[in-house]
């Protein structure tokens, strides 16, 4: 299970911008994209990161 309390020390690797945990993702609402979490771990990598607007 993802645990909320990372988010302390996760940024955006594009802005490094804080990041909000939403369903299944997380957040940077600064760049306009999201990071998928699957199996609890975020995909922080540059080919999972996504657009806001294709979710």
């Amino acid at each position: 299970m993802f645990k909320d309390e990372i988010l302390d020390i996760l940024v955006c690797i594009k802005c490094k911008g804080k990041l909000i945990k939403n369903e299944d993702n997380l957040e940077c609402h600064s760049c306009k994209i999201y990071y998928p979490i699957v199996d609890s771990i975020p995909r922080m990598v540059e080919e999972a990161i996504k657009p806001l607007n294709d979710e």
